[in-house]
């Protein structure tokens, strides 16, 4: 589900209300450009799941010190990389989409655009963090701070990355933006 969450930021277009001096109307555009949030979010989970979690190393939840063996119990880490990564995702998605509808589109709304980069990727990761806390992997705590942590990040790149880039291609007009 995580791994779906940012792989979707990577292929939905970005959806804007175009400029009535060029042509009125909804336009959505992809952007290659979108790797450039998308990896460091995928980079910031792999230095959890790589470096940090070992720092931060705690028992499964149901496991209390002295009463399992370390093949029963390994200790995992604080941030749960999987829910960091999803709700960066959705984090990510909500900026482009806030940056999108409030500085490119005029402040329009656009269902579609709002439904791709904010509804699935809430449905993605909430199913992500009930996981990870349904089957004793970790803790609530644990899940729950990652998932703060990762919307908060999620949300700084997207808002960055959409107020940094512009929806439209320039003047090639094309569907694919580089």
């Amino acid at each position: 589900m995580a791994a779906s969450a940012l792989g979707l930021q990577l292929v939905l277009p970005r959806v804007f209300y175009s400029d009535p001096e060029v042509t009125a109307g909804w336009k959505a555009r992809w952007h290659l450009s979108a790797l450039a949030p998308v990896m460091t979010l995928a980079t910031l989970s792999l230095v959890n799941e790589g470096y940090l979690r070992e720092s931060f190393a705690a028992p499964r939840p149901g496991c209390e010190e002295g009463s399992f063996t370390f093949s029963d119990c390994p200790s995992f880490g604080m941030f749960s990389t999987q829910s960091f990564a999803a709700f960066s995702a959705l984090g990510q998605g909500t900026g482009v989409f806030l940056g999108d509808t409030l500085k490119w589109s005029d402040g329009r709304f656009n269902g579609g655009a709002f439904a791709g980069q904010v509804g699935v990727p809430l449905v993605l990761s909430v199913i992500t963090a009930v996981g990870r806390t349904a089957g004793d992997w970790e803790s609530s705590g644990q899940v729950w701070s990652s998932a703060g942590v990762g919307v908060v990040v999620g949300m700084g790149t997207g808002l960055m990355y959409s107020l940094l880039q512009r929806p439209e291609c320039g003047y090639s007009g094309s569907l694919l933006c580089w």
